[in-house]
């Protein structure tokens, strides 16, 4: 049903002026935007109590009702406009990447190859070259600021800068590279084109100044020989490792899908099964449906593959890396020896063909996977984003934990598992937020939870409103969960936290299909809508600033 987006300006009762947009039903159309963000700013800008109304045409939308009290919140409200009115892919949300953060590290190198490619592209026509480029700067803004070196933001940077793609570097080049750079003062932007560096004055971190549109920004710029600017771009890196670049308020455009280029598009919870009972489709077959718009099934089937393989990879990397890990905390890998003794103890057991006698055996089993997937996260190792890295051991526990302890587990199941899971966590990504400096680990470990106990739900054969409430359960326990990474590192209290992600999606999994009927009071979508508006609530030193917390009550010597 096509309706309007209006937008009203009023003076509230204690004098605040406010912006109210209000949809009615269906979807907005992406291209119609950029007139909606014009008229937001003009009614913002308008002076007085007076009552006015704009209504923009053509456009489909339900989303709600967003307040604003100043016209600095009108970008991150359209960022979040976006969210709702744009689709994704499973192989957006599930990406591969390398730790320590998402949002921190691969957000940051996407931003910088994005610029010095543009860059590029801005010296291609006749009488430029790369010489004019003299020099590059690049400014972080509030969280990636506050904590961007424990989150070795400013190794991802020069990552990006040199030419380098999350998904394809090695991680055991990123370090070298960085301390070339520091001490040659040099670097070849693309790898290719020599310029002065020198970190302390071309990569600057501006701990107290937060840009408006949200939490997590970068300023990229050249300069000619003369110190004037060739190029300057601000991009924002929203959690999940999607990146906004300022000018197009539009995260990963190239990879975001227009809700109506697919056949079973869905922006709720509730539109989901709607389109699930009317189709008698699973929840993964709606996703496959829909990846088939773009996807040969052979390589959706590949695709999946892949990010298995690397889940796969990563646990055995973590059980088999002693250590400590970096960063100056001292924390010490505990992955390898958990997985020794529990190797032992299961050889023990199959010599005397015996199970044991501990009943919960299987839960360490899934805190092993947990642990070692973020210990090699910490480590700066190569991950799968799911739906962040700060929570990237999660889902790998839970679908490892189907696949090991599960009679008739397979490569099928584990592709149902996926894509269910992703289809809750498209619904994160839309509605609300998967980054923590906007939320909180609510929106990282909170989401993964939810996510896998999805996941789980749907291999242990539920349906589709079964899921919904596995998915629910997972986050509405984990609703005000506080991001306060204890010298901005991503280990304590993160690492842990991945551990009982995972064994309460077991948990809200088994509740939802062994105990229940789909049936039940809180609905995912209004879970979700909670969550969004907790995060919003949160004071910000609670949401990866390192500024609140266990990261100011712990000592570091």
């Amino acid at each position: 049903m096509v309706g309007d987006l209006k937008a009203h300006c009023m003076t509230d009762w204690l004098g605040r002026q406010t912006v109210v947009v209000a949809g009615i039903d269906g979807r907005a159309r992406p291209e119609a935007l950029e007139g909606f963000a014009n008229a937001l700013v003009t009614i913002a800008d308008h002076g007085g109590g007076n009552f006015q109304e704009l209504t923009f045409q053509g456009c489909r939308a339900n989303i709600g009702l967003y307040f604003i009290s100043t016209a600095t919140f009108i970008h991150a409200t359209l960022i979040h406009l976006l969210r709702v009115l744009t689709l994704i892919s499973l192989f957006d949300l599930l990406k591969i990447g390398v730790g320590p953060s998402s949002s921190h590290t691969v957000g940051p190198m996407l931003a910088a190859l994005r610029f010095v490619e543009h860059l590029e592209q801005v010296l291609a026509p006749p009488g430029l070259s790369a010489g004019q480029v003299s020099r590059l700067q690049v400014e972080l803004f509030g969280s990636l600021a506050l904590t961007g070196l424990g989150h070795r933001t400013d190794r991802a940077v020069i990552a990006g800068l040199s030419g380098q793609h999350p998904r394809t570097v090695d991680p055991d080049s990123i370090d070298p590279l960085f301390e070339q750079v520091k001490q040659s003062g040099e670097m070849k932007w693309l790898g290719t084109q020599l310029v002065p560096f020198d970190l302390p004055k071309d990569l600057l971190f501006h701990r107290s100044t937060f840009l408006p549109q949200h939490p997590n920004g970068l300023r990229c710029s050249a300069f000619d020989s003369d110190g004037n600017v060739v190029l300057s771009k601000e991009y924002f890196s929203v959690g999940g490792g999607f990146v906004v670049e300022a000018d197009e308020l539009n995260a990963n455009a190239t990879l975001v899908t227009p809700v109506d280029d697919v056949p079973l598009p869905f922006a709720s919870a509730e539109e989901l099964l709607a389109i699930c009972e009317r189709e008698q489709f699973t929840i993964a077959e709606v996703i496959q449906c829909n990846e088939l718009c773009y996807r040969s099934e052979a390589e959706i089937a590949r695709g999946l593959d892949e990010i298995w393989s690397v889940m796969c990879a990563c646990i055995e990397a973590g059980c088999r890396s002693d250590g400590i890990l970096p960063g100056g905390l001292g924390i010490r890998r505990r992955a390898p020896a958990i997985y020794r003794k529990l190797t032992a103890e299961q050889d023990v057991c199959e010599r005397e063909e015996t199970i044991g006698s501990d009943p919960l055996r299987r839960l360490d089993w899934v805190n092993l996977f947990a642990l070692a997937v973020n210990e090699q996260n910490a480590a700066g190792g190569r991950v799968v984003t799911a739906p962040t890295n700060g929570a990237a051991g999660v889902t790998p526990a839970v679908c490892a934990y189907y696949e090991r302890f599960f009679p008739g587990a397979s490569r099928q199941g584990v592709h149902k598992f996926l894509k269910t899971a992703s289809a809750v966590g498209m619904l994160y990504k839309r509605n609300a937020s998967l980054s923590a400096a906007e939320m909180g680990c609510q929106g990282e470990v909170g989401v993964a939870c939810s996510m896998a106990a999805a996941g789980l739900a749907a291999v242990m054969g539920g349906t589709p409103q079964q899921i919904e409430n596995a998915a629910e359960i997972g986050m509405e326990h984990n609703l005000g969960l506080t991001c306060d990474p204890v010298a901005g590192l991503v280990q304590v209290p993160c690492i842990e936290r991945n551990t009982m992600g995972a064994v309460k999606a077991i948990n809200a999994a088994r509740l939802a299909v062994l105990y229940g009927d789909g049936k039940h009071r809180v609905s995912l979508d209004k879970v979700i809508e909670t969550m969004r508006q907790t995060g919003l609530d949160m004071q910000s030193k609670y949401k990866e600033t390192s500024l609140g917390g266990l990261a100011v009550n712990v000592t570091v010597c």
